[in-house]
């Protein structure tokens, strides 16, 4: 997300600004939930993972997690690695790579729909990007397309040379943010035969616009600001963050998109991971407000599907997305009606009715 409309925080996701507008505007109101979520512990699930129904435990024939890690241009990844049940190394199985959503980590919504596609019979991966999460790399907290990029084409590299996996068979499915640079990775990397995206967002577009092109009259301020963060960390001084700020229930309430007030419920409360953060480094700014993920989206000529909530207020991402995609000549625009951008993550009907379009598509494409 962003340090204008959407200011992503550890304890909130908009900018001090837009926050006294919403105040102005909105009032202040009770925090809204959208369905029952029992908040899950990281500290209960020897793998850390905080989604429903994870895996707990290894057993012969069944469905297996393999925690690995591997170096990316002299960094070190982490990765979760799903095999399926009665999983034979000497045997050929098509594998997907999961990128995560922005400020995620593995072991939230990209573990589940891992695990959800391992139980199809793929093997799967989903890794922490580069300088998040338990992966490698400083400052901490960068966020910056070329890098989420890579981490994607770093996961094709070591999962098609994981035993049992055939390279000829290799998918992608990004999430949210994730979701931006998966079709960013495809129009180059044809490794990947299928792409697919849940809830994609275009993180450069909504970083320079801002949500809903709500900022367009500030965007040579906020450049300004992460050039001279920029500067400033270069001189060797305090790295500055975006995001970085508290925020009360009331005042995530009154947030004026719904994507960051259950955005906000889900990632720093019934979701919540150490590992996840809002804040990064300002002066990733610099790369991200010039990036756009429908830049030479007519590359991708690979099977796509894009999946997003009928009601999420990031739904004009994807479709944006979808519109220029010109050079896929087999894609399609999957709506799951009634939900939105974050209830995509979790939401068991949801997720059902995601995995049940993607096990159709990697079955005809992979």
């Amino acid at each position: 997300m962003s340090n204008e409309v959407a200011y992503k925080t550890r304890h909130g996701l908009l900018g001090a600004a837009v926050l006294a507008l919403s105040f102005a505007v909105m009032g202040v109101s009770a925090m809204p939930t959208t369905a029952a979520a029992a908040t899950l512990d990281d500290k209960k699930n020897p793998f850390t993972l905080v989604y429903e129904n994870a895996i707990t435990k290894n057993e012969p024939g069944k469905l297996n997690i393999h925690p690995v890690n591997y170096e990316l241009n002299g960094l070190k990844i982490v990765a979760n690695v799903y095999t399926p049940a009665n999983y034979d190394p000497k045997k050929k199985y098509a594998a997907i790579v999961v990128a995560h959503p922005n400020g995620g980590v593995k072991e939230q919504t990209a573990g589940l729909h891992a695990q959800r596609l391992a139980e199809l019979g793929y093997i799967t991966i989903a890794m922490d990007a580069a300088y998040q999460g338990g992966s490698g790399g400083e400052p901490r907290s960068t966020d910056k397309p070329q890098f989420r990029i890579e981490d994607i084409h770093g996961a094709a590299d070591f999962i098609t040379h994981y035993p049992g996996v055939d390279a000829e068979r290799l998918g992608l499915l990004g999430i949210c943010g994730g979701g931006g640079y998966s079709l960013s990775a495809a129009k180059s990397d044809k490794r990947f035969k299928a792409v697919a995206t849940l809830s994609m967002f275009n993180s450069g577009r909504v970083r320079r616009n801002g949500f809903a092109d709500s900022q367009l009259n500030t965007i040579q301020q906020r450049l300004k600001q992460a050039t001279d963060a920029r500067a400033q960390e270069k001189a060797g001084g305090k790295i500055l963050y975006a995001g970085d700020a508290n925020m009360t229930d009331e005042q995530i309430a009154a947030l004026p998109f719904e994507m960051y007030r259950q955005g906000y419920e889900y990632y720093w409360r019934t979701h919540a991971h150490p590992g996840s953060t809002f804040k990064y480094t300002s002066s990733s700014l610099l790369d991200l407000m010039r990036w756009d993920a429908t830049d030479q989206i007519e590359l991708i000529e690979q099977p796509l599907l894009m999946i997003a909530g009928s009601k999420a207020d990031s739904l004009y991402m994807t479709e944006e997305a979808f519109a220029k995609a010109s050079g896929a000549k087999d894609k399609e625009l999957f709506k799951i009606e009634g939900a939105t951008h974050i209830e995509t993550y979790w939401v068991d009907n949801y997720v059902n009715a995601t995995i049940g379009k993607l096990t159709s598509f990697y079955a005809r494409t992979l």
